[in-house]
């Protein structure tokens, strides 16, 4: 069996080393956050995006070095870590974690932020295109929001909670509520609301992840003439909406087939979807 690596903070380990002690903040605190990516064709797709949301989200951390994290250092990162474990030429979802380095209590004693980069193989599989996804709601808890809810942090103890719910019942996804009882989003996704010709997604201040894909598919729509609206969402439109589909950068567009009885078109989901295959910035602009 080939050893698989990862990039600790500049360093090819096997992925099986330990890296971290019991101090380690991201452990004790969850002082860290994520990005996960899509390698495709031989780049990060839709990097830009992903490096703004990431030195913005370390900024408000008050990470040191945040604009280090630029597109070359990711780029040139991700593509070293691919040669290394013999994945070029693949589809790959790429994992940068950045957490505080050093130990101390609440209190840190620096602001160095330490990096982990991770590469693995996406399986390929065609059950969510072809038959749709049946989700649920997850109603045991919802999720606080402040400013702070749209960074991916480390901090996932609903995701974590949400999940065991999706794995007990064996559904394919589970919907997040908010504190305020509105829809916040999914498990690993953003969530859109196709009903009455109009695309619905929940506004940020809803406390949902500020999502790459989220907005790649607002951008798109919107260049297609269908109108979205950012907004607060009660969980009852799910009963009335004609289509619903969740987003991630890695997934990019899985529509919803079933909820409890009710059952979804794929027409708006597989237009969009389509569309993002050939989606680039630089052409629209």
């Amino acid at each position: 069996m080939p050893i698989h690596y990862i990039n600790y903070n500049g360093t090819f380990v096997p992925e099986d080393t330990s890296v971290m002690t019991v101090e380690n903040r991201a452990f004790r605190y969850g002082d860290g956050l994520f990005e996960t990516m899509l390698w495709k064709d031989g780049d990060i797709r839709f990097l830009k995006f992903h490096v703004e949301r990431l030195q913005k989200s370390m900024k408000m951390l008050h990470l040191d070095e945040y604009t280090k994290f630029d597109e070359f250092f990711i780029r040139s990162r991700a593509e070293e870590l691919i040669r290394k474990n013999n994945m070029v030429g693949k589809r790959l979802r790429i994992r940068l974690i950045v957490f505080r380095d050093g130990g101390g209590l609440y209190s840190p004693q620096t602001n160095r932020p330490v990096f982990v980069f991770q590469v693995h193989k996406i399986d390929e599989t065609l059950r969510d295109r072809k038959v749709g996804l049946i989700v649920d709601l997850y109603t045991e808890y919802k999720k606080s929001y402040s400013d702070l809810s749209g960074i991916k942090s480390n901090n996932s103890l609903i995701y974590v909670l949400a999940g065991l719910h999706k794995k007990k019942f064996s559904f394919d996804d589970v919907l997040l509520l908010n504190q305020e009882g509105y829809l916040c989003e999914a498990l690993t996704s953003n969530i859109f609301v196709y009903y009455e010709k109009t695309l619905y997604t929940p506004a940020l201040s809803e406390g949902c992840i500020d999502g790459v894909m989220r907005r790649v598919v607002m951008d798109m729509a919107r260049h297609e003439g269908i109108p979205v609206v950012e907004a607060q969402i009660s969980p009852e439109i799910m009963k009335r909406a004609d289509e619903i589909f969740c987003t991630n950068a890695v997934q990019g567009i899985q529509w919803v087939m079933g909820y409890k009885q009710k059952r979804y078109f794929n027409k708006m989901a597989r237009i969009l979807e389509e569309k993002l295959i050939s989606w680039n910035y630089e052409e629209v602009e």
